[in-house]
């Protein structure tokens, strides 16, 4: 069986230590915050520069400025289901990449977090480290340093560096750190918005405005780019699992889904105002560029200060769930060498991406394609929690042998796995890219059903495979 014990008094969640505590679980004596100081901790990483980027490309999309908003309110919603499932996490007392062995099997979670899990870790590393590069590489061109590939490539290792620092600390620097962050966050990119306003055009309406099937398509393209951030967070039970057992989920639900929602909607529809006063030049330079142009120079160096202290909140975060994604994967390694390398890749990735393409595009290109895994495994992971009304033993989940609770079929769940691939194949088939519709988008006018469909089929499928709710031997 895998270990399953704390790690020592080492592991003692604190901001002054690095902690060591990975998937190991956690005993009750150790639990300790409440469930509100999770609103602040998920404020930080959603008041993102990735917020008011997506923002303004449902202007280029082609909506109105209301059309916009209502999108981005809609997607906001969908921060309720990180929520549901964060409860897990303090219920199970481990990461939410062990409490995943419910749905798929032991061995079948392994092939889960390795694909699902990674990527999704790899692409919001890679995005969010994207910003901050493009941003500080700029500030840097405007002071003089103008190397087109070094100086790029010098921010985003100085930021990755800072970022697996954080992650290093872990949950304890987290907990202290990101009121504060969140705090600085409002402030700059309230002066931001502030700047901004002036330049919207209050009257604005689309050049060519759409009716009809053009209409849905870009309403529908503009909502499965914006539902891929709330559905990508399944690390939720991680940033929980801290929490005393008996911290109500309905709680732990409210404060993560506000936290996460409230500065979502907010510098989203700033992202759209800025759009509506900006020309189709300052888009294809860039809206990062295009931004920092609008500012007094004064405010450019805070605003990218601003950037990378939001790069670091949000990847930090993922990379510290990332390293324990890396353990529940099977790979023997303590957490912190993990998210040494779960750094490492997401550099990487970055590089490539910096070199390679513009903020708008890669954004909303990997945006959209993130939705074929987060949304089906999303809805799997929320259907779980319902039926099974958060019971989940942390003991039974690492029992990892035949015989365990969660051992399945040779270690496989198959309406789990069934569920997630059906799902994923759905998804595929409704989406609208730049590169790739589905012959159901294509059917429909190119109007994108993917994550609603996708969602919709993984879920009924997979409770309809387990059939009836969960005892307490976790069969159906």
């Amino acid at each position: 069986m895998t270990q399953i014990h704390p790690v020592g008094a080492d592991a003692v969640d604190t901001a002054t230590h690095p902690e060591t505590r990975g998937i190991e679980l956690i005993d009750d004596a150790e639990r300790h915050g409440r469930a509100r100081d999770l609103f602040l901790i998920w404020a930080a990483p959603s008041v993102s520069i990735l917020n008011l980027t997506i923002g303004a490309s449902l202007i280029l999309l082609g909506l109105e400025t209301w059309q916009a908003v209502a999108v981005i309110v809609a997607a906001s919603l969908l921060w309720v289901l990180p929520g549901i499932i964060a409860g897990s996490g303090p219920a199970a007392g481990t990461s939410g990449s062990v409490v995943t062995r419910a749905m798929y099997g032991v061995l079948g979670n392994r092939l889960f977090v390795a694909v699902v899990g990674w990527f999704i870790g790899a692409v919001f590393l890679s995005l969010t480290w994207l910003a901050s590069s493009f941003m500080g590489a700029d500030l840097l061109r405007r002071a003089g340093m103008d190397d087109p590939t070094w100086v790029p490539i010098g921010v985003t290792v100085v930021v990755a560096a800072i970022t697996i620092l954080v992650a290093i600390f872990g949950h304890g620097l987290i907990l202290r750190a990101y009121p504060y962050m969140a705090a600085a966050l409002f402030v700059i990119f309230l002066a931001v918005a502030g700047f901004i306003l002036p330049t919207v055009d209050w009257a604005y309406t689309a050049p060519e405005p759409l009716s009809g099937p053009a209409l849905w398509s870009a309403i529908s393209i503009g909502f499965t780019i914006l539902a891929s951030t709330p559905l990508s967070f399944m690390n939720s039970p991680d940033i929980a699992r801290y929490l005393p057992r008996d911290t109500k989920p309905s709680h732990i639900t409210a404060a993560t889904a506000l936290g996460g929602a409230i500065p979502f909607i907010v510098f989203t529809t700033v992202g759209v105002l800025l759009a509506t006063g900006l020309s189709v030049a300052a888009f294809e330079t860039g809206i990062d560029v295009a931004l920092l142009g609008l500012l007094p120079a004064w405010l450019g160096p805070v605003l990218v200060i601003g950037v990378i202290i939001n790069t670091i909140a949000l990847n930090a975060m993922t990379a510290y769930t990332s390293s324990m994604a890396l353990q529940a994967i099977g790979f023997r390694l303590r957490r912190i060498p993990a998210a040494i390398i779960v750094g490492v890749v997401g550099t990487a990735l970055t590089i490539y991406l910096v070199l390679s393409s513009n903020l708008v595009e890669a954004a909303n290109l990997m945006l959209q394609f993130l939705v074929v895994v987060s949304g089906p495994a999303m809805a799997i992971f929320v259907v779980d929690v319902i039926l099974r009304r958060y019971d989940y033993d942390g003991v039974d989940l690492f029992h990892d042998r035949p015989g365990g609770r969660f051992w399945y079929s040779a270690g496989w769940s198959i309406p789990g796995i069934t569920a997630l691939i059906v799902g994923g194949i759905a998804t595929a088939l409704c989406l609208s890219t730049s590169v790739w519709s589905g012959p159901v988008a294509e059917v429909t006018g190119y109007i994108d059903l993917s994550v609603p469909v996708g969602m919709f089929v993984a879920a009924v499928l997979y409770a309809g495979l387990l059939r009836t709710p969960l005892g307490k031997d976790g069969r159906p």
